[in-house]
């Protein structure tokens, strides 16, 4: 069966197609995966620093800076040896905890 010199090269645009489908779908899970990781990264920068800054200044110091980075104070407890502080932050989706002591 002879084919005609129109149906030349119409694979070439099922595949162009497909390609940039593929890419578009990977792209945006890309784009998903690292705002994930950087939330992440964020929530714990927050959560060290509040934990340190609870520490010198209290609860109040310790959400003040939870803030500053973007993120909000979920729990703060201190002990149960004197000088020690755990606490949790929210940043966007991500949680993250630390603990801080002033123990050398």
């Amino acid at each position: 069966m002879p084919t005609s010199t129109r149906d030349r090269g119409q694979a070439a645009v099922l595949v162009l197609i497909l390609a940039t489908v593929l890419f578009v779908a990977l792209s945006s899970a890309l784009v998903t995966v690292g705002g994930r990781m950087i939330d992440r990264t964020r929530a714990q920068t927050a959560a060290d620093a509040a934990a340190l800054a609870a520490l010198v200044g209290g609860p109040e110091a310790a959400r003040t800076l939870a803030q500053r980075h973007g993120a909000s104070l979920l729990s703060l407890t201190f002990g149960p040896a004197s000088g020690q502080v755990d606490v949790e932050v929210r940043l966007g989706t991500a949680t993250a905890r630390a603990a801080a002591s002033d123990a050398p």
